[in-house]
């Protein structure tokens, strides 16, 4: 069975994991411990990010890579169009949604984390003490800001990301205004790409990802809850419905924190 090295709330490996259903695969996810399971997964792969694919004998790194990978291995149904022209514009809406939705919406996220403590806290396990939570939600917004700032994450960067998703947003709207998909009337990798990367935007609302159930169906304020991105949202969710797995059944139960390199 095909195995996926990933963070849950990783949106690359979300985008593998709508792949891998899309393409009716059944696979096992792993979930890596960060920091210890990232050291085995450079054993395995060679670099420590996920997502990571192994098939038999095969490892491959990137979802790009991987979304390549699985076309080769498992050609149907197809991600890629039939005519050089669209196949082209795919590739090029792939590319910009992982170099832009993917890294931005990161931003946005940690913004919303910083503005609004109910948001912060209720991404901690369910196990969490409450005591842990309470100090989590107490530490003020302007201090996360300030920490962000050195990393790439401080106030500017999040404002700059916020504008520039709306201005993306805005475009796939259009893009979708007399289309069922991005690129002709079939899905392809350009939508799945941005559908998946989409996730940390808003949440789907529904059993697709491993998270409290507080958080579906929410997001980043003022881009998952704004009416002039509802027809993007609607779409994605669309999307899920018909293509996404729902609870279990993509994944065996009990699944290891940390990685068996064979």
């Amino acid at each position: 069975m095909l195995e996926l090295y990933q963070f849950e709330l990783s949106q690359y490996s979300e985008k593998v994991r709508l792949i891998l259903d899309y393409k009716g695969l059944e696979y096992r996810k792993i979930e890596v411990t960060p920091g210890v399971g990232q050291l085995e997964l450079m054993q395995l792969s060679g670099q420590r990010r996920v997502p990571v694919l192994k098939d038999g004998d095969v490892v491959v790194s990137d979802s790009t890579e991987i979304a390549f990978y699985l076309e080769r291995k498992y050609p149907e149904p197809a991600l890629l169009p039939d005519s050089p022209r669209d196949r082209g514009l795919c590739l090029l809406i792939e590319e910009w949604a992982d170099e832009s939705i993917g890294l931005k919406a990161r931003q946005a996220l940690v913004g919303a984390f910083n503005k609004n403590e109910n948001f912060r806290t209720s991404v901690l396990p369910a196990e969490t003490p409450d005591f842990l939570k309470t100090l989590v939600g107490a530490l003020p917004g302007d201090v996360l800001d300030i920490l962000g700032a050195g990393v790439g994450f401080g106030g500017e960067a999040v404002k700059a990301a916020q504008n520039s998703l709306k201005q993306d947003l805005e475009a796939l709207c259009l893009m979708l205004q007399d289309s069922p998909y991005l690129i002709g009337d079939r899905p392809t990798l350009a939508d799945l790409t941005v559908a998946g990367l989409s996730i940390l935007l808003k949440f789907p609302d529904g059993n697709y990802l491993d998270i409290p159930p507080a958080l579906k169906g929410k997001g980043i304020p003022g881009l998952a809850d704004s009416s002039f991105f509802e027809p993007f949202f609607i779409w994605r969710d669309r999307l899920y419905r018909d293509f996404r797995k729902t609870g279990t059944s993509s994944s065996t139960s009990g699944e290891p924190t940390t990685i068996d390199i064979d």
